[in-house]
């Protein structure tokens, strides 16, 4: 059923029949080091992050000329040359690193890295590879001359390292810490009491800087913009404070906060004495020794790193937050800045310069072409050997700067305008070119040095569908979207996912809201009605944008009926000119419901749940044994039983309002005694409970997803140095998952059954939950999860010496079981015969090659491989297969059929001659158990004509009869038969639908 199954998807495609690229799914993951130049600087390497693939060109004539394209794992996002013909490419979506030939141009060996690879640096003496790993905050050391021999795991106290870099001598690596914060956290103020234990509400403390009001005013006595005559009180709600200095705490209006945050009264916001937010930018690791230690207060996300050649110091740009700044109309336009830090290793001097210094923030919008001076969302550095020039490049701003080596803008009016999403940059000094990695638009600009002027744009093939292209920009364009040009969507929703903080962007000057929505899903009576909402809403941490349309209403308080409602912000926070149109609005809708999350790192490989799941930077909480005291294992089965029954007091479970598989409130009302489905919003948009006891003051509020929540670590109350000052709930008060679910609504009853729970919700994401039903309204059905199978992207390569490793194909074998389940596909690249080839798993054994009508047996791919030979084989997502192995442009015919016509397998519109596949009976494009199938049909039971009888003529014998359905599946099942050659004359029409034959004496 599968092989006939898998037939029916090919035939979803045919020859000539394009579906606009929709079988990408898309991560929106962003490059980290996509671009490099070889030691002997005459070949340009580049990540194609969208086609998996590594893009190889020569640049000795100073333009990117392409010579072979490899490919490798998926999301390819950093790229290093250890030498003129040995790369590492970082995978980071297959959690691998793809060790390339290049005089083979082949990936000769795939490490299997931690989860979120983001770099690779080689440092050292004798050399060493170091690998970040972004999620486990970790970089990982190898030994390049033996793969075999495990890494060295160096532990980062920092939120996801990424970017890369290495001193001129090569004794020090510096790793960029991505998520690094800016030392802000957030004071309790907000609990409503009952339902939630943690945290204290300090903000209200007689003894905090206001005497207990709450809120307290921003503007020395008053508020600015002063309150709106008629409002009624605002909700008391929790309070950002900064670390200005060593143990000292404050807020926007200058309250000091330090003893109830870090002082002798830290007990009063629910931490120990000494607690401490180290705020580390960057780790500085001794490549000898491997000892680490920190570079802090630069900035707070560290987007890219390099290292002055002359001064030795590191180099970091990356964006400034101001969110302990409170209130919308204070925040308009210039709550980010975009920053370069100089810094020595030591950490003992630090410099940090403004990037846009025409910005004086102080209005929020400027003319048109001063916003155009503007650079945002910087992504990459680059020095000059001399280090008298450096260059930066801008994704959100489309262009690259230029600066001095103090960091100073050269030419401050004349950024240079490149090409959408430029986030890698690579200097060719001596042919004066400098090399912009377009990410958005799929290509490689060169620059000239001594002009400043654009010499050539060479694109790749990009499979990335219509709709992100289209919509991407009103996302990450900060000239387009906002006032000042430095700043978008983006700049807080980060690569669409969250900055790890807490904002107050409520107004004192708006008005009340009034509550349509869809109250405690109309069947618990669990408090009172849903109020109105107040525009005084306290700090909300940023919500990610990954699967959230369909899944409306938005805000954490559920107050925004649809993504249109957000168009204001376009220019009430972003200070752009007017509100984004209607058009453009349903553009960034569609490229938002593209974006998919990530495999979960947390659940086995078959994509179940762990029932013994280490629990590290998960603590107890002091219900039952003493606070801050490493939990167990998790068992996440366990966790799903308590969620599912019991896990509440007063009778209810978690699952009656986080339904599955999203953790998200049900779209169904109770109407009298059935359940039945919300109806849609005002455009159509699908809404979701919302409820009216969290324990919140902010008593209004949607019921969250819960599939990123393991991004939500770092902050733990029961420990005295943190990586994060925001944890959970609306506003991020509650520290960690842990404490959040020994809350005392939750009826645990021991640190095992926390450590079960724990272990769930880090699990959470991956669908294949547990269902609900309407006839059950404890546990009501939820909405699908737009979400990855644990297995994607994961890759092993036979090289000759390891084709019978028993774990490796133990793996393998894994694979097709769930590729024989149809959740995910498989494909495999390599070079076979000489040739660099392609496959997709059709069957139980059997992978079609990127030839059309030729197959092989998996055991044959994996047996054959050799040193020079190597096969690799890559799980992706279902769907995927065909474009990702055989067919990259997805015209129907298969690549290494297009290479051997002379047509360009990555151009749907280059097409070769009529195709002809001998044993294709049915013209689907390939050999599979539909052919002899339908050829037996013919002969025995009826079946309509072949559409060429010449192709059913498997055994060229003149006539169809059983020998031919005979050795169909002899060729199919028996891995020995092989197939005539195609019968003289008989041609096809590729025009778009079913294959025709056109011409031959068997023709009909």
């Amino acid at each position: 059923m599968r092989a006939i199954s898998h037939a029916l998807i090919l035939l979803a495609c045919p020859l000539a029949t394009v579906s606009a690229q929709s079988t990408w799914t898309n991560w929106e993951t962003p490059p980290v080091h996509p671009i490099e130049i070889t030691p002997d600087g005459n070949t340009l390497l580049a990540v194609n992050l969208a086609d998996a693939r590594l893009e190889v060109y020569d640049i000795t004539s100073a333009v990117p000329v392409p010579t072979i394209s490899i490919p490798v794992g998926i999301d390819p996002v950093s790229v290093r040359a250890r030498t003129n013909d040995e790369v590492w490419v970082v995978n980071s979506i297959s959690d691998s690193v793809s060790v390339v030939d290049l005089t083979t141009g082949n990936v000769r060996a795939t490490i299997t890295v931690g989860d979120e690879p983001g770099d690779v640096v080689f440092a050292g003496t004798p050399e060493r590879a170091f690998v970040s790993m972004s999620q486990e905050n970790e970089v990982w050391v190898y030994d390049p001359a033996d793969l075999t021999i495990p890494p060295v795991v160096v532990e980062i106290f920092g939120e996801e390292p990424r970017a890369l870099a290495r001193s001129a001598d090569g004794t020090q690596v510096y790793a960029a810490i991505f998520d690094s914060g800016n030392a802000t956290t957030l004071l309790g103020g907000g609990g409503a009491g009952g339902t939630l234990g943690f945290p204290p509400n300090v903000v209200n403390s007689p003894q905090g800087p206001y005497s207990g009001l709450n809120p307290p005013p921003n503007d020395g006595a008053a508020f600015l913009p002063a309150i709106a005559i008629g409002l009624p009180a605002p909700p008391a709600v929790g309070l950002i404070v900064r670390k200005v200095a060593p143990g000292t705490w404050v807020d926007d209006n200058g309250g000091d906060w330090s003893d109830l945050v870090s002082g002798p009264d830290a007990a009063l916001s629910g931490r120990p004495i000494g607690w401490d937010l180290p705020d580390h930018d960057v780790a500085v690791i001794d490549a000898s020794t491997l000892l680490v230690s920190y570079v802090d207060g630069l900035m707070t996300t560290d987007m890219a790193i390099g290292v002055h050649p002359v001064t030795g110091q590191i180099t970091v740009v990356g964006t400034e937050a101001i969110n302990e700044v409170r209130f919308e109309p204070n925040l308009t336009g210039i709550f980010i800045r975009v920053h370069l830090a100089l810094a020595a290793p030591d950490g003992s001097a630090n410099t940090i310069v403004d990037l846009n210094p025409h910005l004086d923030y102080l209005t929020s919008s400027i003319p048109i072409a001063d916003r155009d001076l503007s650079i945002g969302d910087p992504r990459a550095i680059v020095w000059n050997a001399a280090g008298t020039r450096g260059w930066i490049a801008g994704k959100g701003s489309a262009n690259v700067i230029e600066i001095d080596t103090g960091g100073t803008r050269i030419a401050p009016g004349t950024p240079i305008t490149v090409g959408e999403g430029p986030s890698g940059l690579a200097l060719d000094e001596l042919r004066s070119r400098l090399y912009v990695h377009q990410h958005f638009d799929g290509s490689i600009v060169a620059i000239n040095t001594d002009t400043l002027g654009i010499a050539a744009t060479v694109p790749f093939h990009d499979p990335t569908v219509a709709a992100v292209k289209i919509g991407r920009p009103h996302l990450y364009d900060t000239q387009l979207t906002s006032g000042l040009g430095q700043l978008a969507c983006a700049s807080c929703h980060i690569d669409a996912r969250m900055d790890r903080l807490a904002w107050d962007l409520g107004d004192p000057s708006g008005a009340m809201r009034a509550f349509t929505g869809n109250c405690n899903n109309g069947i618990f009576l669990l408090g009172p009605p849903c109020p109105p909402y107040h525009p005084m809403k306290g700090p909300m941490t940023t919500q990610t944008l990954q699967d959230i349309i369909g899944k409306e209403p938005h805000h954490w308080r559920g107050d925004r009926d649809g993504l249109e409602e957000f168009a204001g912000a376009f220019f009430g926070l972003l200070g752009d000119d007017a509100p984004l149109d209607a058009t453009s609005m349903q553009e960034f809708e569609d490229f938002l419901a593209t974006i998919t999350f990530p495999p979960n790192p947390f659940r086995n490989l078959d994509n179940s749940l762990p029932t013994s799941l280490p629990l590290d930077g998960h603590y107890t909480t002091g219900r039952f044994a003493p606070a801050g005291q490493p939990l167990p294992n998790g068992n996440a089965i366990g966790g799903l039983v308590r969620y599912r029954l019991g896990g509440l007091d007063g009778g209810l479970d978690c699952v009656t309002c986080h339904t599955l598989p999203t953790g998200m409130g049900a779209d169904v009302a109770l109407v009298g005694f059935s359940a039945q489905f919300i109806p849609p919003g005002p455009n159509g948009e699908r809404h979701h409970s919302i409820v009216s006891v969290d324990g919140s003051t902010n008593v209004s509020i949607k019921t969250p997803q819960l599939r990123n929540t393991y991004k939500k670590v770092g902050f733990e109350s029961t420990q005295l140095e943190n990586t994060s000052g925001f944890g959970v709930l609306h506003d991020g008060s509650v520290d960690s998952i842990a404490q959040f679910v020994a809350e005392p609504a939750f009826s645990v009853v021991s640190d095992q059954d926390v450590a079960n729970l724990v272990a769930l919700i880090l699990s959470f994401s991956g669908s294949e939950l547990p269902l609900g039903s309407l006839n059950d309204i404890t546990e009501l059905p939820g909405s699908a999860s737009q979400d990855s199978h644990t297995a994607v992207g994961v890759q092993l390569t036979f090289d000759g010496v390891n084709n019978g490793d028993a774990a490796l194909i133990d793996l393998l074998e894994l694979l097709q079981g769930e590729a024989l389940a149809q959740r995910i596909d498989i494909i495999a690249h390599g070079i076979r015969n000489g040739e660099a080839r392609g496959w997709v798993w059709t069957s139980l054994n059997l992978f079609q090659s990127d030839r059309n009508g030729e197959t092989i047996s998996i055991d044959s791919l994996r047996i054959d491989a050799a040193a020079g030979a190597e096969i690799t084989f890559t799980a992706v997502p279902l769907g995927n297969g065909v474009r990702a192995g055989v067919d990259r442009d997805e015209d129907g015919y298969y690549d290494r059929t297009e290479l051997d016509a002379g047509s360009d397998p990555a151009d749907p519109t280059s097409l070769p001659g009529p195709l002809f596949v001998r044993g294709d009976c049915n013209s689907g494009g390939s050999i599979d158990i539909s052919d002899p199938v339908y050829l037996l049909l013919y002969m025995f039971a009826g079946g309509q004509t072949p559409d060429c009888q010449a192709a059913c003529d498997s055994d060229d014998g003149g006539v169809l009869d059983i020998a031919d359905a005979v050795n169909l599946l002899d060729y199919i099942f028996g891995g020995g038969a092989s197939l005539p050659a195609p019968f003289p004359g008989c041609g096809l029409d590729p025009s778009p639908g079913p294959l025709v034959c056109t011409q031959g004496p068997f023709c009909p």
